[in-house]
């Protein structure tokens, strides 16, 4: 469904700090979601990284209370502990999405190597997969695991088009697909028609798949939607439409919180749905928003990447991990 234009901002709140704002749409039902009941109007957005180049694929680690996110022009992927920022690997194949699996292992998408790989216990690195019949991957970009243990990815061009993000070169496979590796590391394409596949995020339950299309990034013309398909048997998706719609920039990491909600990172920051598609509004960010996750000691701490810094809220809710 497409987004309520900016004329239909009803209020605007300041949140202290940097001077981030609230942006709550205007609604013609008395008893539609607000985003204050989302996130406090006086909540503050806080830095915890800056100097960076381009930020992304924020992972909380439940197990030892940190955050792990990709600098992905870089070529670093950093720890954030707290106040403490250190290095967590170096060079790190310009790393985007991570995300960790049920037994607390590392799985990271890398632009450079054109693959999906694995950190073991011992610090071992696993390739979960690099090729598809025989032919190269584009360029991993975000992954979502699933309830099963199923790592699901989508494999748009940006790595080998865009400056710095990766090693430029023709694309091997016939599009941009979405897919899923089994416990058994079996590959299979699970969506085929979409123009760049970016973020991706299950539904609280597991049974509705988010994609983020943004085709628009390189094309004027091109698609800048959420994508919403029904997930059948953990291995098949069905019902495709549009969840919703962006008039400008495009979406791209998604997150959810435990009621349903979607976040994705958008320029003016993070943009928020309810569930049934109705666009509540934004927590602006100085920059624009690549992607975000949630995370802290009771999930109610969304950290967000945008461009070059690193930020952090606390929200009302808290957020599937």
């Amino acid at each position: 469904m497409p987004l309520p234009s900016h004329d239909s901002i009803s209020r605007r709140f300041m949140m202290a700090g940097t001077g981030a704002s609230l942006l709550l749409m205007g609604t013609r039902a008395a008893a539609a979601p607000s985003l204050v009941d989302v996130v406090d109007p006086a909540a503050r957005l806080r830095t915890l990284h800056s100097g960076g180049r381009w930020m992304e694929g924020p992972a909380w680690d439940p197990r030892r209370r940190m955050l792990i996110c990709s600098d992905v022009k870089r070529n670093t992927m950093l720890r954030i502990d707290g106040a403490r920022v250190s290095v967590f690997r170096a060079p790190s194949n310009n790393a985007n999405g991570n995300g960790f699996d049920a037994r607390g292992r590392l799985i990271t998408c890398e632009h450079r190597t054109r693959r999906v790989v694995r950190q073991e216990a011992d610090g071992r690195m696993t390739v979960l997969a690099d090729r598809y019949r025989g032919k190269r991957l584009n360029s991993p970009n975000d992954l979502a695991v699933a309830a099963d243990g199923a790592v699901w990815f989508t494999d748009p061009i940006y790595g080998i088009t865009v400056p710095d993000e990766g090693i430029r070169a023709e694309p091997e496979q016939p599009g941009r697909f979405v897919y899923r590796i089994d416990s058994s590391g079996s590959l299979t394409v699970v969506e085929g028609e979409m123009d760049q596949p970016n973020g991706i995020v299950f539904s609280p339950d597991g049974r509705t798949l988010y994609i983020s299309e943004t085709g628009g990034a390189l094309e004027p013309d091109g698609p800048r939607e959420i994508l919403a398909f029904d997930v059948v048997d953990g291995v098949r998706l069905t019902r495709r439409r549009v969840f919703a719609r962006l008039d400008k920039g495009v979406p791209d990491g998604l997150a959810v919180d435990r009621a349903g909600r979607v976040y994705a990172g958008i320029a003016e920051g993070v943009g928020i749905w309810s569930p049934g598609g109705e666009r509540l509004g934004t927590i602006t960010t100085p920059k624009p928003c690549a992607n975000i996750a949630f995370g802290g000691r009771d999930g109610r701490t969304l950290f967000a990447c945008a461009t070059d810094s690193v930020h952090a809220i606390t929200l009302r809710v808290a957020g599937v991990i």
